[in-house]
């Protein structure tokens, strides 16, 4: 994996901008659906089996991680957590080079072996979470 730091071509999509944009865009969403007390999309997974999900508790831990409790976010659901705090990371990134004008990072170049590395580790991930989920917080 190579990591360059390089100004924007002339005509290259602003990535950090775009996901900036989409990232505010989808907390206000979800503040002002929360807000005006609209129901949450009820999970078909969980009323068929009665377990939790991939992703059950993903509300309510960014509810409690917006409201600064972030323990309980944590406890609601632990990928998700560590979602919004690296979102959180990558806002203050894009915020930083968009403001300043400074050169972007770009990753690439990535080698089979990391590929293969990146994948077993998202499944890990996934399933690692799924089980405390399974385990640890009843739905």
């Amino acid at each position: 994996m190579q990591i360059h730091r390089r100004s924007l071509a002339r005509e290259e999509l602003d990535h950090e901008l775009l996901w900036l944009l989409v990232s505010l865009g989808s907390f206000l969403g979800l503040a002002a659906w929360l807000s005006a007390h609209l129901p949450v999309p009820q999970c078909l997974f969980h009323s068929l089996t009665g377990l939790p999900c991939l992703t059950c508790g993903t509300t309510r831990a960014a509810w409690q991680f917006v409201h600064g409790h972030l323990a309980a976010s944590l406890a609601f659901n632990p990928l998700a957590f560590l979602c919004y705090c690296g979102l959180v990371a990558y806002d203050v990134y894009a915020l930083a080079v968009i403001s300043l004008r400074a050169p972007r990072l770009r990753l690439g170049k990535f080698s089979p072996a990391e590929k293969r590395m990146a994948r077993s580790l998202a499944i890990t991930l996934l399933a690692a979470n799924w089980l405390y989920l399974l385990t640890m917080r009843p739905f």
